[in-house]
């Protein structure tokens, strides 16, 4: 059989041949993810917002109206992963190969996004007030935020019945979360004005809030940013798993190594590997797809398995670059037995 032939029943995706499997794990978003309790945390949040919103220009506090418009950005959250799970359910089809499991991805990013923006207005509008504060009626401001304790307890708790394996129900999750410390903030301050009449109380505590937001809408945004870059899954190596699948007899080489995600919980890699004249190429790949399953969680790989030209066998040492190398423009670092450099 040619090299070519080898190449293309090489070319395997794991659950085709029924050696890799791709039914035993999680797509991201799946079609049937308990919506309900995003649409009962989605209804408390909004009935809630409206009256925090009245409440906070009545009482002249900016900490009740920045938990409300954080309690906007939650609800957004919480939208745009309904909407998510429903792209994301449709099947693959015509220009989309993946589907739009990505779109969970965009509902991330845009969350992460929003958390930053309101953060920087919410911090302007603080510092300001830090200046120059206005009247604030304390006790106002303490009970809105203790009853913004218990809707907020009840939100979280809806969504983490729901699938946070999703990074945009993550997403949306950590916006309650963050929302529901900024409220317990808020509650502190409202009674410091009311005891005290330290009207400064009030800007500290959105200031406070405004922290919880730029680490929650940075950690969004740098972990989409790396799926939409393609980057390896953070809990993986390519290096290391490129050294561990040549460490594999009778494989002499692997180079074209990319491992990326395509939506949450969902990562795919690629390879060129390259075994030895005698090796069954068919065997190694089998073996690969198991390999990768069960020590990385891998399941979705496409393997080109070949065997190796003779003249890689014969020119130069471990590690070094061979005169006629199999690919002449391979991407990232090529990984032989042996020392060699990534």
């Amino acid at each position: 059989m040619s090299a070519h032939d080898h190449a293309h029943e090489g070319h395997g995706h794991g659950g085709h041949d029924g050696h890799g499997g791709h039914g035993g794990h999680s797509h991201g978003l799946a079609a049937d993810a308990d919506r309900r309790w995003l649409a009962i945390a989605l209804g408390l949040i909004g009935a809630f917002m409206a009256v925090e919103v009245v409440v906070g220009i009545v009482a002249h506090s900016l900490a009740l109206i920045s938990d409300a418009a954080h309690m906007l950005t939650d609800a957004v959250s919480i939208v745009l992963a309904l909407i998510a799970m429903r792209l994301a359910a449709r099947p693959a089809r015509g220009g989309f190969t993946y589907g739009l499991k990505r779109a969970e991805i965009l509902s991330a990013q845009a969350n992460g996004l929003t958390l930053l923006l309101l953060a920087v207005w919410l911090a302007y509008e603080a510092v300001r007030r830090l200046m120059d504060p206005p009247p604030v009626e304390g006790g106002l401001v303490l009970v809105t935020a203790l009853a913004g304790i218990v809707v907020n307890v009840a939100a979280a708790w809806c969504i983490s019945k729901a699938n946070r394996s999703s990074l945009a129900v993550e997403g949306a999750y950590q916006h309650i979360l963050n929302d529901l410390f900024a409220f317990i903030g808020t509650a502190v301050a409202g009674l410091i004005v009311l005891t005290t009449g330290f009207r400064q109380a009030d800007a500290i505590a959105t200031l406070v809030v405004v922290v919880l937001m730029v680490k929650a809408g940075y950690g969004l945004v740098r972990e989409s940013g790396r799926i939409f870059l393609e980057a390896a899954p953070a809990h993986v190596d390519p290096d290391a798993v490129g050294d561990r699948l040549v460490g594999h007899p009778p494989v002499t080489e692997v180079h074209d190594l990319h491992i990326w995600t395509i939506t949450s919980g969902q990562a795919a890699l690629s390879a060129h590997v390259l075994v030895e004249p005698a090796g069954d190429c068919h065997a190694v790949r089998r073996d690969l797809e198991r390999l990768l399953a069960k020590e990385y969680g891998i399941t979705h790989t496409t393997l080109q398995v070949d065997h190796v030209q003779d003249s890689l066998l014969t020119v130069g040492r471990a590690g070094e670059t061979p005169e006629d190398p199999h690919c002449a423009d391979s991407h990232g670092p090529v990984h032989r037995q042996g020392p060699h450099e990534h």
